[in-house]
């Protein structure tokens, strides 16, 4: 069989790409110049940059064009990928407290000598041992939450787990998801791999754009809105109580779901009530204990409606058949000793000192945060692209994350995030000034 007319442009390009003789960050010619320079139509030159864009060879930017990417660049751009070791990672959070490992061998000693052993081996409640979920209500009680029932609460492998759960049981292909226009990347995926529409809702200051949600609800049927509205991830803000009380107005107006994602709420205090307070008819709220207390512990909570817990149990039942059950002995044993809520309490200490290092290095320097989050969002001056500040760390062993991985809209914002969690408070400063200096010398270039 021939392949398609516009197929062997798309391998003469790539090719280029590929062998170095288009250097990223190079501008591809305009459709319409491609389409007169080899005498194919319109149409054809714009289905060759599609194909290009699937690629992942090039992006396309609204209004600015077609631009090569950089092939060779450090795969951290999604959470498919890893960080190699010998670059400085500042692109996944994971923040580790003093004193884990010892209070993690001290509880496996405990449990090798007086725990439920034996129990451990055999297949666990698909949602979690009764007395285990009872100690997560009481968890959540300190999470700003009231009158936690366990019945309504399920374990799972950690929070990205815990929306897989969310996903596979409560949405069909095709049904659409309102997000944040800058979301969790983990989400994208789940969405991507059961084919959910994804929808963009624009960011204020302090939230996302409520009355665009309002108004996107009434011109198309929305299932969920996924969001965290406590210390966003990766712009910071924490949404105001008054925001919370209209965006729960509008869920029960239109008629959709609220996916509530807590994973950095732990960082915020005082806390602010959460969504699934105001409205835990329809809140799925998701707590993981990868960012408050280690990532290779994966447990994670679901607290939800309690008439869709047999979807959520359904799930399990068909991704795990039960709970984690040996980790989840061991947090819950540092949550009835008081272990968590003393390593939240370090860990928030930890991310305001981090802070404190990143308005030191970047003094007037734009960036946006919260003063106790382990990450900031650093928009680009105009006319530098994301791709080519990442290439240029990683030239100087850094790693940090590209806007595109957090993106939901057709127009990608310039700005890298950066976390500020994995290294040490030398290192952090050291890899700060690094980035500016980078980001100040491509201007320059300019």
């Amino acid at each position: 069989m021939s392949q398609p007319r516009y197929q062997k442009y798309v391998d003469k390009i790539a090719e280029k790409i590929i062998s170095g003789e288009l250097k990223p960050g190079s501008r591809l010619e305009p459709h319409r110049t491609f389409a007169k320079q080899e005498g194919i139509s319109l149409a054809t030159a714009s289905r060759v940059y599609r194909e290009l864009i699937d690629k992942g060879l090039v992006s396309g930017e609204t209004g600015r064009g077609t631009f090569v990417r950089d092939i060779q660049l450090l795969p951290t751009l999604s959470i498919q990928n890893d960080v190699v070791p010998e670059m400085l990672d500042l692109n996944f959070s994971y923040p580790i407290a003093k004193e884990q490992t010892k209070l993690l061998r001290e509880s496996l000693r405990e449990l090798a000598v007086g725990g439920d052993l034996e129990g451990i081996l055999y297949y666990q409640q698909h949602t979690g041992r009764h007395h285990e979920r009872v100690i997560a209500a009481n968890y959540l009680m300190q999470q700003g939450f009231s009158n936690v029932s366990p019945e309504t609460i399920t374990f799972v492998s950690g929070a990205q787990h815990g929306l897989a759960t969310i996903v596979l049981g409560m949405f069909s292909p095709g049904d659409i998801v309102a997000v944040d226009a800058l979301t969790y990347p983990g989400f994208k995926a789940l969405a991507k791999l059961y084919h959910i529409d994804l929808v963009a809702i624009p960011a204020l200051n302090d939230g996302p754009d409520l009355n665009a949600l309002d108004l996107l609800c009434q011109n198309r049927k929305i299932r969920a809105y996924y969001t965290m509205p406590t210390l966003h991830n990766p712009l910071g803000w924490v949404m105001p109580l008054s925001s919370r009380k209209m965006l729960v107005t509008i869920a029960k107006k239109h008629n959709f779901l609220l996916i509530e994602d807590g994973s950095y709420a732990f960082l915020h205090r005082p806390v602010v009530t959460p969504l699934a307070m105001m409205a835990p008819e329809r809140t799925f709220y998701i707590a993981g204990f990868s960012k408050n207390v280690a990532t290779g512990l994966r447990m994670g909570i679901v607290l939800a409606p309690e008439q869709y817990i047999q979807n959520i149990e359904k799930i399990i039942r068909i991704t795990t058949w039960n709970t984690p059950a040996l980790t989840t002995a061991i947090l819950c044993d540092w949550l009835v000793k008081g272990e968590v809520a003393k390593i939240e309490r370090d860990k928030r200490q930890d991310a305001k000192n981090r802070q404190k290092i990143v308005q030191q290095v970047f003094g007037n320097f734009p960036y946006i945060a919260h003063p106790n989050s382990y990450f900031i969002w650093v928009p680009l001056p105009e006319r530098l692209r994301s791709e080519s500040v990442i290439s240029q760390l990683s030239k100087h062993n850094i790693a940090v994350s590209s806007a595109g991985s957090y993106s939901t809209s057709i127009a990608v914002p310039q700005a890298i995030r950066v976390a500020v969690s994995t290294v040490t408070y030398d290192e952090l400063a050291a890899a700060l000034d690094t980035i500016k200096s980078v980001i100040l010398y491509m201007v320059d270039l300019e």
